[in-house]
This record gives structure tokens, sequence and C-alpha cells, in this order.
């Protein structure tokens, strides 16, 4: 992502607060995975969205119109001894250079720093209640302004919750971030394309995950958006399954979930195949109603319809299929009131989609269902979960799961999908496996 970006959103929010507001934005903190061992450190994603700073132990400033920069870092300074066990960081120096802050500031003396840029600020913006530690930090700065008030200080009198502006910034994506969104959906598809090639009975399905996350690091994903479902027989029925330890048996589906991330950007594909590379009779039967019912859903995400459009489609037609199928009984529409789909369909059909999986932005508006505008980007995600021994449902039935997930950009016209790399019908998944 180019440096200008970030300061075009900068701009933009700085906009929004306007004179008399200040925002503080900490980094994510590095999360232990056991004893001294740190997970692999990802920056919290409106913290990145708004510096582009990858670093541990920071925090952002951002004060509109301050004559010396609006712009302010507090971060790790320069030290050889520590750079030679956890390599480079940028510095005091390096965070102006390459990442445009105007002025920065070791961590180490922010609480020293920080009250006094508090000083004669009307509205502090920062989102209360993220980090317990930090939210205590931040009122000590405040009441330190406050014990001044005396001495012809004023301090600030209001808060306003960050998230819900930057929410809002990041809910329709610029030109640069669909140019990497593209590229995170094409990695994406790549590994679903290669575990289907791999797929074969007698697998494990960590196996499968192994493939899938070798196609996405050698195209430049240094990790997968989300834990990957790897999910066969009966595990389909478990909506976040992530254990990926069975084995992959004869004359069974396996449903992958699975999203590559690329700078800092997710995609999130869902596809279900054959073990053995053929549909039996009752598991295309499945397959095509929920294929029908996605279809359905991409066809009313586009501007002009609302939020929850695509997910009334979805329901409409996968209820008419569990009628045709004969799971459920009854008119479809009266069963589509009655929610009588529920246990066979008990999530929504998709969410948004950005630097989060399941990305930020309200999805009503005063009580409404917001309307789709073009730079959304969502999933459309329908499914079917029949699970073995449900009250009434026929045996030929049982354990079949079906999930069909694509990532679609709202566009002027309509829509684009994302990932529509991956093979999708029937006959496209069972020749793609053949070959």
């Amino acid at each position: 992502m180019e440096r200008t970006e970030f300061a075009r959103r900068r701009k933009r929010l700085m906009d929004i607060m306007n004179i008399g507001g200040i925002a503080i934005l900490p980094a994510a903190s590095v999360k232990i995975r056991n004893r001294d061992v740190a997970f692999p450190y990802r920056p919290d994603s409106d913290f990145f969205y708004l510096t582009g700073f990858p670093e541990p132990e920071a925090v952002a400033v951002l004060i509109p119109e301050r004559a010396q920069g609006e712009f302010i870092v507090f971060c790790r300074e320069k030290n050889p001894e520590r750079e030679t066990w956890e390599g480079p960081c940028a510095g005091l120096d390096g965070v102006c250079e390459r990442y445009g802050a105007d002025d920065a500031f070791p961590i180490s003396d922010i609480d020293e720093i920080l009250p006094g840029l508090l000083e004669d600020k009307e509205r502090i913006y920062y989102s209360m209640g993220q980090d317990t530690d930090f939210d205590q930090r931040v009122m000590k700065w405040v009441n330190e302004v406050r014990s001044r008030v005396r001495r012809g200080v004023t301090a600030p009198g209001e808060f306003i919750v960050l998230s819900h502006v930057v929410h809002e910034m990041r809910l329709c994506k610029s030109r640069q971030e669909l140019k990497v969104m593209r590229r995170a959906a094409k990695i994406g598809a790549a590994g679903h394309r290669r575990a289907m090639q791999a797929c074969r009975p007698g697998l494990k399905e960590f196996e499968l995950e192994a493939e899938l996350l070798h196609e996405f690091m050698r195209n430049g994903s240094r990790a997968p958006a989300y834990p990957s479902i790897v999910a066969s027989g009966e595990n389909g029925c478990v909506l976040h399954y992530t254990a990926n330890t069975d084995v992959l048996e004869e004359g069974d589906l396996v449903l992958l979930d699975a999203g590559a991330e690329y700078d800092g950007y997710a995609s999130d594909i869902t596809r279900t195949f054959p073990v053995n590379g053929r549909y039996s009779t009752p598991q295309k039967e499945v397959y095509e109603w929920v294929l029908a019912a996605q279809t359905a859903a991409i066809e009313k995400a586009k501007p002009g319809n609302h939020w929850y459009d695509p997910h009334q489609a979805a329901v409409r037609v996968l209820t008419k299929g569990l009628v045709e199928m004969g799971i459920l009984k009854g008119r479809p529409a009266k069963l589509v009131k009655e929610e009588a789909y529920k246990p066979f369909y008990m999530h929504r059909t998709g969410h948004w989609l950005g630097m989060d999986v399941h990305d930020v932005g309200a999805y009503k508006l005063n009580g409404e269902w917001r309307m789709l505008d073009p730079g959304m980007v969502l999933t459309v995600e329908p499914g079917l979960y029949l699970r073995a021994g449900t009250k009434g449902l026929a045996k030929r039935w049982w354990d079949i799961a079906v999930r069909i997930e694509d990532d679609l950009l709202v566009t002027r016209e309509g829509n684009e999908v994302l990932s529509a790399e991956v093979p999708k019908t029937v006959a496209e998944i069972e020749s793609w496996m053949a070959g």
C-alpha cells in the first residue's frame, strides 16, 4: 500500500475530528503463545489502517492543525542489542522517513509527553473498552490535565468512540484497497484449487490444510486470514470446525473454508467437494440447491438493495429446496415465515470483508438494514447442514453439509466476484479434481 494512501485516510479522519479534537490509537499488544514465545505479530487493524506501521509497542496520535505536526507516533527507539535478537525496527527517524509521521517520541516517554498534548483539547477520539490497561493510562493522562485547571489549562470534556468513525471509513474500499483484496482473493483461490486436486481418501484433513497453506505462502501470503476449516463428513455440520485431524473417508464430502491474508487484507472462500472426486446423487442434489441459493443471493448484492436482501433470497431458495427434497413439508412461503429452515441453515448469508475477515461497519443504520453502495465488499455464503440423527431426516441425507462462499465487491453496475477463479459447479469441480 502506498504511503499516500495512509496520509489520505488520516486527512479524512482529521477533517471529521476538526480543531479541538485529538485521536489516540494504540497498536495491538504482543500475544504470548507459551512462556517467552510470542505469536507472530499482527497490528491492530484500525491502527494499521491509519498508519501502515507494522511494529508493536507503538501509539499514534492525531491532532488536527497542530503547528508542529498533526501525525505523532510514540514507538521503540533503535537498540542494536535488541535488534540482534528480534531484527531491525524503524526507530524515531524511520517512522518519520518511511511512514510519514510528523513527529516521533520514544514510547518510554509517553506518560510525560502525552498529557501535554491533551491540554486545551475539547474532545478525545479513543476506543474505550478494547484494552483495559491502556484505558487506565488514558484516564490517568486526562486526570493529570484536570489537575492543572487552576493554572488555566482546559482538560478534554468529551470522549468520542474512535472506532465508530474509522469503521465507517473502512467500509467502502479505495482503489488501492481493492487492488490488494483482488490479490488476496487470487491467492485464496489458488489454495482452494490446489487442495481440490490433492484430495483423496486416506489423507488427514490437516494434509489438505498443508497444501492450502503452502500455496498461500508461495504466493506471498504469510498467514491465513483465519484458522482454516477442513471439515470432512460429519465435521461439516460444525460451522467453525478447526481441529482438522480426521481421515478423509471414501464417499464423504469435505467442506473447505479458508482464505489468505495479503498486506493486511483478507479473502474468505468456501467450497464443498467430494473426497473421491465424484458427488453421490444425494450430495449433488443438496449441492445444487445451495448453489442456486448462492446465485440468487449474488444477484441481490447490488446498489439500491439493502444488506438483508441477499440473505432473504438465499433463504427462499433453500427452503424451496428442502421441500423439494422432502426434508420439510408445507408451502415454502409459510415455512420461510416460520423459520422452519433454521435447523438446517442457522447462519446469515454473509458478512463484510476487509482487513478483518468479519470486517467492521454497521449492518443497520437507525434501525434499518443499510443500503449497499459501490466499494463495499461482502461474502455470500449460504449452506445446508444435515446432521445425522436429526428428527425426521431420512438416512440418505445424513451428514451432508454444503457451504459455498465467494467474496463480492459491490460495483456501480452490480457486483464483481473476486473469488471467481475457484471451480464452483458440480461439473467444474469434478473435472478439476479429475485433472
